[in-house]
């Protein structure tokens, strides 16, 4: 069985004790903690590459290459080879992208509609720096420094990129109607 069957496969509740210690990213605050090895977390979302995680009533996310304080197999950061064109560093960040979930709904942010758009730029240097313009469900919603973070680890995998920017805007305002048919389909809002 794939890593990612094996994280698909975590029902939320199970239990489960840490391996070692682990760097988590901590929601909905989005900064990075150390999980104690031999702590009991609780399945709270597996989904993409990553698990949301309980212990001791905060929530966390446990990256891809940090699953195997979970007991399951790493998954390698993503990279890209040196001699990727411009178009295909574009389709790696869009890629990292939709493995990125809001640790409170099941789908990912791009098909939900919370990324408004990607640019990235080459400095003189030859090094790029990516902006993602992006909103959340609502102006109060607390997980725009969780998501801003899990992005930014994934997107960094990437030798190309030397920075990644997210830009948090509420103009224009998300709605349901910005979410691609398979979210509707996933939340059962058709």
């Amino acid at each position: 069985m794939s890593t990612i069957e094996q994280i698909a496969s975590l029902q939320k509740g199970q239990t489960l004790p840490l391996q070692r210690d682990v760097d988590a990213i901590s929601i909905p605050f989005g900064k990075t903690v150390t999980l104690p090895e031999d702590s009991v977390v609780s399945v709270m979302q597996a989904k993409g590459s990553s698990v949301s995680v309980g212990y001791e009533g905060r929530l966390y996310l446990i990256e891809g290459s940090n699953l195997d304080a979970l007991g399951l197999e790493p998954l390698p950061r993503p990279t890209l080879p040196e001699d990727a064109t411009d178009e295909e560093i574009e389709q790696f960040v869009w890629d990292q992208l939709r493995t990125c979930f809001d640790p409170e709904i099941p789908v990912n942010i791009v098909d939900l509609g919370l990324v408004y758009g990607c640019r990235i730029e080459r400095l003189i240097s030859g090094e790029r720096i990516v902006t993602i313009r992006m909103t959340l469900t609502a102006p109060g919603c607390g997980m725009g420094d969780v998501i801003a973070a899990d992005a930014r680890n994934k997107i960094l995998g990437a030798p190309q990129i030397s920075r990644v920017h997210t830009e948090i805007v509420f103009d224009p305002p998300w709605s349901r109607e910005m979410m691609s048919d398979e979210a509707k389909l996933e939340l059962g809002m058709f």
